[in-house]
């Protein structure tokens, strides 16, 4: 069988991208735990074979267990039984296998018995995992729920837990319920505060992802009387201590194996994470933002999964005597598929290096005062991050449900049967673009990156890097591209109209990210030529796409605002 990471040669690419150098320097604390830890890499080259060769562990795992155990998962899917939830066989051997190789808590720090792994290696290992069995990365994946406890938690509360995910139990999220779904300020869950100081949770919640996992992360309303977002809390759930029954698992579309569960919490103890009222305000937001980049790093894997699955076929089904990859019409399909792949592939990576800045800043932050340049440095990146965590996510699942789409396209009638993967890989893929956040509620996250300017700088920046004579007409086409949009959104921000700002969001943001992926493919380009015809295919789409984009807003009256207005 295939090693997941060492047949995609793209992924080494992105792993020895340049600001890789300083991300680990700082990650490693200019390797200062060589002297404590064994597995502690002495240098850069040391550290970037360490991620090389447990990625090549996790795309081992991948290309044989949890790949061949998919079919097996999707048909079995999880089950409910005396309050309880349980995995399908295969994803119990999944997860064994998991934690025999140690690929839990890999980004925790090495004293709670982490891996200390950068975000982008780490993401880079979900997006492997997400190819081989999109449903097992909502369980896997779980373990960056980790991340809150050690940014928010206390150190008792880090060092009781944290360890406990490195050696393999899995974690959730708590926050959706029956009235407060993608409007979390109206989360009911009560947390009440007994006389001992203690606390304890009733409720209900719905759609929780591996709902029955031993470490819970819950928003609760723990301020009386209040019923906006400043009255919750964050809190942890032990199972260990009782109090939470299953009260029955989602029959869901795709990622069958990946129980979602409506949970009730009956007198459940529980512990306060953080300070009280800021739950929702700083906690799930943050929860939420690396979240979403891992549902970008899924629809990835799934996006990939799609490509190979579709090429393959297209190589293999002969029609009127020759392969159907010979045909102009499919040829194109499987370029544009493969353009989209790596265009979403391109972005989140970006995205997870701005992540690795801000956050690791962060972590030092709480061991020393930063100096004045870290500090602006560390909101620099911030700023990227907060901007293209909404893009990779948005854009990157609504490409993955695209390329999911055509694969089973390309396989014609026998894609609609169950006798080839794309039929769950489309099911599966479905998803990406609903949870952790639609990518309605993603434009409406970006777009205030399109009125500040921020995508536009960024935009300028990638256009000032300088480029070979044979990228120079693509990059021109950018340029242009660049100013098609600037002008879109000059027009749409002067008439000073929310509703028509709101009404023209999802264009703008549409726009600003695909001339972001295709300066990111050039930057590919500009370091491996295996790149280049990605580039331009990719660029050639988004010269369409804008165009079209560009005509509509310059061909719409507001008055016609009125026409796309329903009533409740």
């Amino acid at each position: 069988m295939a090693n997941f990471y060492t047949d995609n040669p793209n992924l080494k690419h992105h792993l020895n991208h340049p600001l890789m150098q300083k991300i680990v320097e700082l990650r490693e604390r200019n390797y200062s735990e060589a002297q404590k830890f064994d597995y502690a890499p002495a240098n850069f080259e040391d550290a970037m074979d360490n991620y090389e060769q447990v990625l090549r562990i996790v795309g081992d795992i991948c290309g044989t267990t949890i790949a061949e155990n998919a079919e097996s998962v999707d048909h079995e899917g999880a089950s409910c039984a005396d309050g309880r939830a349980f995995y399908a066989a295969g994803t119990v051997e999944n997860l064994d296998v998991c934690r025999k190789a140690g690929l839990m808590g890999m980004a925790m720090p090495r004293r709670f018995g982490g891996l200390n792994f950068p975000i982008t290696p780490y993401i880079m290992a979900a997006e492997i995992v997400s190819r081989a069995d999109t449903g097992f990365e909502n369980l896997w994946g779980l373990q960056d729920c980790a991340e809150t406890l050690y940014e928010f938690g206390s150190e008792e509360q880090r060092a009781k837990y944290i360890p406990r995910v490195c050696e393999g139990e899995t974690m959730s999220m708590d926050l959706t319920e029956p009235d407060a779904g993608s409007d979390l300020q109206s989360v009911m869950l009560k947390a009440t505060q007994k006389e001992d100081g203690t606390w304890v949770l009733n409720g209900v919640k719905r759609f929780i992802t591996n709902g029955d996992s031993d470490i819970h992360l819950v928003l609760a309303r723990s301020e009386e009387g209040t019923k906006d977002g400043r009255g919750l809390s964050m809190f942890i759930y032990d199972k260990r201590n009782g109090g939470v029954t299953v009260r029955r698992i989602e029959n869901k579309m795709g990622i069958k194996g990946s129980p979602t569960c409506e949970l009730v919490y009956k007198n459940a103890p529980a512990e306060l994470c953080g300070s009280r009222r800021m739950g929702l305000i700083k906690y799930v937001m943050a929860l939420m933002n690396g979240a979403r980049l891992g549902i970008a790093a899924q629809s990835v894997g799934v996006s990939e999964l799609a490509f190979r699955e579709a090429l393959q076929y297209a190589k293999e089904r002969r029609q009127f005597g020759k392969a159907i990859i010979e045909f102009p019409a499919v040829s194109e399909m499987l370029s544009v598929m493969k353009a989209k792949l790596e265009a979403s592939r391109t972005l989140l990576y970006e995205c997870s290096r701005f992540v690795d800045m801000y956050k690791i800043y962060e972590d030092i932050a709480r061991e020393r005062s930063l100096t004045a340049d870290e500090r602006a440095e560390m909101k620099h990146y911030s700023r990227l991050a907060d901007a293209l965590t909404p893009l990779a996510k948005g854009l990157g699942s609504e490409y993955c449900n695209q390329n999911a789409y055509d694969c089973i396209q390309i396989h014609g009638g026998s894609g609609f049967m169950k006798d080839y993967a794309c039929e769950r890989i489309y099911r599966d893929a479905r998803i990406t673009s609903i949870y952790e956040g639609t990518t309605q509620l993603q434009v409406v996250a970006a777009i205030r990156h399109v009125t500040t300017g921020t995508y536009a700088s960024l935009i300028d920046t990638y256009a000032a890097a300088g480029y070979p004579a044979e990228l120079a007409p693509v990059a021109e086409t950018l340029k242009g591209l660049t100013e098609l949009y600037k002008d879109a959104v000059a027009k749409v921000t002067e008439p000073n109209n929310p509703q028509y700002l709101d009404f023209m969001a999802r264009r703008l943001v549409e726009m600003a990210g695909y001339i972001i992926m295709a300066y990111l493919l050039l930057q590919d380009a500009k370091l491996n030529e295996s790149f280049r015809s990605t580039a331009l295919v990719y660029t050639k789409m988004v010269q369409a796409e804008v165009a079209r984009h560009c005509e509509y807003i310059n061909n719409f009256d507001i008055a016609q605002l009125a026409d796309y207005t329903f009533e409740a």
